[in-house]
């Protein structure tokens, strides 16, 4: 019997929030030298993904975005489910590997690890929270299904990825690192981070 291939994997970095607890913009903080939407997408291409940049519209000019291939929003669809679905129109047949730009922590490893567990029978694969054990929908790949489900979700007045996932057929996985996921948000989580990173 022939099987169906699974659909080839695009990486996105999610860069359009409007970073307002941390009141400056996530994706132009510097570690190490670069920004951190150079690392995100420097992470994702480590890994072999061809890899865009989710933005806003009114930031396709913007000069920390500007060398990078961007999908820019559509429709009135707000927040990470916005990068999602744009994602999808640019194109509905790869699976999406979605990755914030505010996960400083993330390494390589926590990446080919989700590629290398990825379930392509299920809307999405991700991983469990290590502080609630809920679905990490922002370091997940969302396959091709995903479209329509997602679209449906968001008709309902529904707006959060992670409550898409928990009421979706998703694939979970544990972390294998601890901390990987961990988001910063706020100055002083930024202040603590830099502090402890050598």
């Amino acid at each position: 019997m022939l099987v169906d291939s699974p659909s080839k994997v695009k990486g996105v970095v999610l860069s359009g929030g409007l970073s307002q607890r941390m009141r400056t913009d996530k994706a132009a903080l510097i570690k190490n030298g670069r920004s951190w939407l150079a690392h995100q997408v420097d992470l994702l291409e480590s890994v072999g993904l061809e890899t865009f940049v989710s933005i806003r519209a009114d930031q396709s000019d913007d000069p920390v975005r500007k060398p990078y291939k961007t999908i820019p929003d559509v429709g009135d669809v707000k927040g990470p489910a916005a990068g999602i679905l744009a994602a999808f129109a640019a194109d509905p047949h790869c699976a999406w590997l979605v990755v914030a730009v505010d996960l400083p922590h993330l390494k390589a490893e926590t990446v080919q690890f989700l590629l290398n567990h990825r379930d392509p029978s299920r809307v999405a694969s991700a991983f469990c929270s290590q502080h609630d054990s809920l679905p990490e929908p922002l370091c997940a790949i969302y396959e091709p299904s995903a479209r329509d489900a997602l679209t449906q979700f968001l008709a309902q007045g529904y707006h959060c990825p992670r409550k898409f996932l928990i009421h979706h057929s998703v694939t979970l996985l544990t972390q294998p690192y601890e901390g990987h996921l961990d988001n910063i948000n706020t100055p002083e989580e930024w202040h603590q981070h830099r502090n402890s990173v050598a």
